[in-house]
Formats: structure tokens, C-alpha cells, sequence
């Protein structure tokens, strides 16, 4: 395993993370096993994966639960522990994103006792509420950061514009936001302010949720309940375009003796900017075979091939 440290700290962390809304996600995926969930958790730590990532939406709480239970039993020294927040969740079922210093210290809170932790490694506000300025939300992580609960700060799910009023005092130390071989969205302005400014970028959905695992077929079909529905690389024309795109890129997995979702990894991790991926699963195999992926190395031809076929 690679390590990288998370800019402007001196957090290390392995380049393969896990990524955790389906353990306990049940707001998110449907007919999740919770004991597969964390067992997950635990192949990921025993296979060299130090970096954690949840959040306090994820099973409105549940997922922290989880993730909780499987850490208090390794030590504290031995996991980097991300989580959430933000979003403010009712008994009626609605969900509210809530920035607010007051909500976001509570929430913070909460998300401590579920994980059972003293303290988190690194804190995200997880959405913007297009209301509370930026500067004091994430003034009070500061100061949760100053009063030892926070090793650093991060934001997820910004624009360029909201990045840049939320790192007016450089407090941000990560950005998390969507960037895979499918989605290069990022690479317009997002990625370079981060790479000017000392920022980690970690990119979630590095498998475009599944589509670069290469097991769907044009007949695939998500189920009603499953939010990937929304997105538009599942919908009709785009997602047999995309699937014309994943068989190509099989060819190149297949040339480089390694798996498709492996290839998606490495190809994030060339990329300038990128300190780590964080790749969910459902089961401890996934876990396994994500691990792979830092064996997997791009040469500057291997790049311009993946490029000939994603543009």
C-alpha cells in the first residue's frame, strides 16, 4: 500500500480508502446486510486500508454506527477516520441541509457518539445550504478544530465560487467532490484551485457508482429505491454510450493484467491533485480486489490510450 499526507497536516493516509454509504446506507441502496457491511469495514483495515470515510447522513446515523463498532476494536493509532455533516434529517423522513454553526456543532457531536471516538481525523461539510455564509460554518469547525475534536477540515459537493469563500482563512485541507474516468467535470476548475491552493482532492464515485465495475449490460435495470436512478450516465442513450466506452477500457485493464475498476483507480490516482480514492462495496471481497489497484501503474502512453477513448 501508498501513502499519501493530507495537505497542510501531517495525517497520513493510504491512497486506497473505503468509502462507506452502504455500510448501514439504508436511505441510499436497498437489501443491505448490515454484518456484511461490517465486515467490510474490518477487511479493509486488515488489507492495509488506513483511511475511513462516512457520513452522519448515511442511514441517518446508522452507517457511523457501523462504522463505529468494527473500530473501537483496532487501535486508534491504526485508522484515519473521515465523516460528514450538514445534513439536518427529521422522524417525518424529510432531510433539510442545515449549515449553521449551532446545527453543524450538534450534529458533530452526535456524529462522535455514534462513532464512539473522541475525536474525528477529518471533518467535511458535507452539502451548502445556499443560505448561511461559508466563512461561519466553517468557522466553527475551526474552532471544534481548536478544541482538539477535528484534525482537519474538509468540504464536499461546492462550486469553484463556494470553495473559494469557504477557504478564505485557508482552512481547508480537503475537497471531496465527484470525479471519475465517466464524470471529468472536475478537471475544469475545481482540481487546478486545488492544486494552487494546497488542497487534497479526493474524488468520490471513482466507479461511477458501479458503471466502471464492467458487470452492467444494456438490459440492466436499478430498482426504484436506488438513488443512482437520477443520474443521468444510468439513463437510456448515455448509458449504452458509456457501456461502448467501459468495453474499451476492459481492453486496456485486460492488456495491463489487471481489473477494470483497478484500471478506474489508477487512472484517478495519476492524476495531479489526487491524494487518495475511496471506493465503496457491499462485501469484504470488493475490499480485496480494491487493493489491487495500487500495484497498478500508468505509463504516459497507457494515459494517452484511456484519453483516446473517454473523449
Amino acid at each position: 500500500m501508498k501513502f499519501h499526507t493530507l495537505k497542510k497536516t501531517n495525517i497520513t493516509i493510504s491512497e486506497i480508502g473505503l468509502g462507506t454509504n452502504a455500510v448501514g446506507g439504508h436511505n441510499l441502496f436497498e437489501n443491505l446486510n448490515e454484518q456484511d457491511g461490517k465486515e467490510l469495514v474490518s477487511a479493509a483495515l486488515d488489507l492495509g486500508i488506513t483511511f475511513i470515510d462516512t457520513a452522519d447522513i448515511y442511514g441517518k446515523g446508522r452507517s457511523e454506527e457501523l462504522v463505529g463498532e468494527v473500530l473501537k476494536k483496532y487501535s486508534r493509532e491504526d485508522f484515519v477516520l473521515a465523516t460528514k455533516g450538514g445534513r439536518h434529517w427529521f422522524e417525518d423522513g424529510s432531510v433539510k441541509t442545515d449549515n449553521h454553526p449551532h446545527y453543524l456543532r450538534g450534529a458533530f457531536e452526535n456524529s462522535l457518539k455514534r462513532l464512539q471516538m473522541d475525536y474525528v481525523d477529518l471533518y467535511y461539510l458535507h452539502f451548502p445550504d445556499n443560505e448561511t455564509p461559508l466563512a461561519e460554518s466553517i468557522g466553527e469547525l475551526s474552532r471544534l478544530k481548536e478544541e482538539g475534536k477535528i484534525r482537519a477540515i474538509g468540504i464536499s459537493n461546492v462550486t469553484l465560487d463556494q470553495l473559494i469563500e469557504a477557504n478564505v482563512h485557508n482552512d481547508i485541507s480537503v475537497l471531496q467532490s465527484p470525479y471519475n474516468m465517466l464524470n471529468r467535470s472536475a478537471e475544469q476548475d475545481l482540481l487546478p484551485y486545488c492544486i494552487k491552493n494546497d488542497i487534497s482532492f479526493i474524488p468520490y464515485g471513482p466507479l461511477a457508482y458501479g458503471l466502471l465495475g464492467g458487470k452492467y449490460t444494456k438490459d440492466f435495470k436499478l430498482g426504484t429505491g436506488d438513488w443512482r436512478i437520477s443520474d443521468p450516465l444510468f439513463q437510456d442513450e448515455l448509458f449504452e454510450q458509456t457501456l461502448v466506452k467501459v468495453d474499451a477500457l476492459k481492453e486496456i485493464a485486460k492488456e495491463k493484467q489487471t481489473t477494470l475498476p483497478n484500471l478506474a483507480l489508477a487512472w484517478l490516482l495519476a492524476q495531479d491533485g489526487v491524494d487518495a480514492v475511496i471506493p465503496g462495496g457491499k462485501h469484504k471481497k470488493q475490499v480485496a480486489a480494491n487493493v489491487e489497484a495500487t500495484d497498478v501503474l500508468l505509463t504516459k502512453e497507457d494515459l494517452v490510450n484511456i484519453e483516446g477513448i473517454l473523449l
